[in-house]
């Protein structure tokens, strides 16, 4: 439509949901089961303006080359740009940051670029681990709701998502490297889920009273700095 592709995926849904994905604007449409083909086309050319403007957006996002975890690379965490350091070792082997800066990777020699990034990951996670506690603590009784399980993994398309029969959240590993507003933002967003699970007037009504200026903390959590980053943004600002 307009020149631009758009992938449609039926499912049991009640809402329809348009999402634009960098880094090369891919449209993607989740449609109800009950909506024919063209009542998905009207609401696809309502948005196109929206759709032309993301993909506008992306195409001016400067970009990196594919991360190699070798000496001098910027990596991010909570939202601060660090260089690496990588020194082998035959010693104690991990990571630490060394002031604002630099982030120094201890290794064991000829390890290889795969098992660097896994190293890099597993402690994104197990910084989570120490910041996602606090803040659930903090905010399931500012919303009213328990959360039975939280858990972190990498996700190519979403910063979170719940399953509200059990109470449990994922969110995405990636968080690590954006800053704690941020983080804090996704926690948020998942925990009010768990109360209203559609982003309909009632969930913009809940996170509006409970975290006041949050479209701001996700307008900032979607402005990608990475090369590999395919994050979906959507017209309701989600």
């Amino acid at each position: 439509m307009g020149g631009i592709s758009v992938e449609v995926v039926r499912k049991r849904i009640r809402h329809l949901h348009l999402g634009v994905y960098p880094p090369e604007g891919r449209v993607r449409v989740a449609a109800p089961m009950r909506l024919d083909d063209d009542a998905v086309r009207a609401a696809v050319i309502s948005r196109l303006a929206w759709i032309r403007r993301k993909r506008a957006e992306f195409a001016r996002q400067p970009r990196q080359s594919r991360r190699e975890f070798v000496s001098g690379e910027s990596h991010y965490f909570e939202g601060r740009r660090y260089r690496l350091a990588v020194a082998e070792s035959t010693g104690r082997t991990g990571i630490r940051l060394r002031n604002n800066s630099w982030m120094e990777m201890r290794v064991r020699p000829a390890t290889g670029r795969d098992a660097r990034e896994a190293m890099l990951y597993r402690w994104y996670r197990a910084r989570l681990r120490e910041r996602i506690p606090e803040i659930i603590a903090e905010w399931e009784p500012r919303i009213g709701v328990s959360v039975a399980d939280w858990r972190i993994r990498r996700m190519k398309t979403r910063w979170g998502t719940c399953n509200a029969a059990v109470r449990r959240i994922w969110l995405n590993s990636e968080l690590a490297k954006k800053p704690l507003p941020c983080l804090e933002y996704v926690v948020v967003h998942e925990m009010v889920h768990l109360v209203e699970p559609s982003h309909n007037e009632r969930f913009r009504e809940i996170m509006d009273r409970a975290m006041p200026g949050w479209t701001l903390r996700a307008d900032e959590l979607n402005r990608s700095h990475l090369a590999d980053e395919r994050w979906e943004a959507s017209p309701n600002g989600d």
